[in-house]
């Protein structure tokens, strides 16, 4: 669907419902700086302040809410997460945005469209995709839309990446002696750790005794390694967690003994039942 020069379907006033929100809105929220307590932002395409070629790889390459939209409305995995180009995965987005009518994901779409890409007369579905791809692609080319470009463009001051706690952080501390964009901090989310149901487990212990320098075979092995890449994370900056706990089960809790015995039981025969790893 698109507009007439007269109709916008998000305008400046968006949800702002009265004069007073209008005001807090227009005469203060909006001109102040934002610092980003969470994201998913990749810390080394703001680093290297990457140019993006399209809308796939701004919006689709790691927003699992977008995949999980388009597994709800029964597009094929391998236009999600397969082997296909980025036009044909804009393609998949587009008939999908429709369907999310009642959704946040559609007005984050258009949010998204109006601001930074100038982008307020269409609705993205599968028959305006072609004139969003070409009108985004152009824009994406210049210089104000790079990585760093839609940080200033937004004020954003600082951002939080979701980073684990096997990672080196050398992105961070390039970040940091660059001098340029919004000041980075990493955020430590544990989340492997807790996932000792899971094939990859044995893996990531190895990596987690890597990157700490300890050899984990003990239950207190596992948190001298944590707390090892707490202090890392601590002095590049980080101050905040973020755990996501998918299935809280209150348990007596195990003596460390106990928690010793699962651990080495796991390292001895890892699991052999398959499962998927977020």
């Amino acid at each position: 669907m698109k507009f007439n020069d007269h109709i916008e379907f998000i305008g400046a006033d968006f949800l702002l419902e009265n004069e007073a929100a209008r005001r807090l809105y227009h005469d203060h929220a909006a001109v102040m700086p934002i610092c980003d307590y969470h994201s998913h932002l990749d810390p080394l395409e703001i680093v290297n302040d990457v140019q993006f070629d399209n809308l796939t790889q701004l919006w689709l390459k790691g927003d699992h809410y977008k995949w999980r939209a388009m597994r709800c409305a029964g597009v094929a995995e391998q236009r999600i997460t397969g082997n296909v180009s980025d036009r044909e995965r804009f393609q998949a987005w587009a008939e999908t945005v429709p369907d999310c009518l009642g959704n946040p994901l559609y007005h984050w779409t258009h949010l998204e469209l109006r601001e930074p890409l100038g982008i307020n007369d269409v609705l993205l579905s599968a028959e305006t995709a072609e004139e969003v791809w070409q009108t985004s692609q152009q824009r994406l080319a210049t210089p104000q839309l790079s990585a760093q470009g839609i940080l200033k463009r937004f004020n954003v001051r600082t951002i939080c990446t979701t980073d684990d706690p096997t990672d080196s952080l050398a992105d961070h501390q390039r970040h940091a002696t660059s001098g340029a964009g919004p000041t980075m901090l990493p955020t430590f989310r544990a989340d492997l750790v807790l996932k000792i149901e899971q094939p990859g487990f044995i893996d990531y212990l190895a990596k987690l005794e890597a990157a700490s320098g300890l050899n984990i075979q003990r239950f207190d092995d596992l948190l001298a390694a944590l707390y090892q890449r707490l202090e890392h994370f601590e002095g590049a900056g980080c101050c905040l967690s973020d755990h996501s706990l998918e299935k809280p089960v209150f348990v007596v809790p195990p003596a460390v003994h106990e928690l010793d015995r699962i651990l080495e039981r796991i390292k001895g025969n890892p699991p052999i039942f398959s499962g998927v790893q977020k």
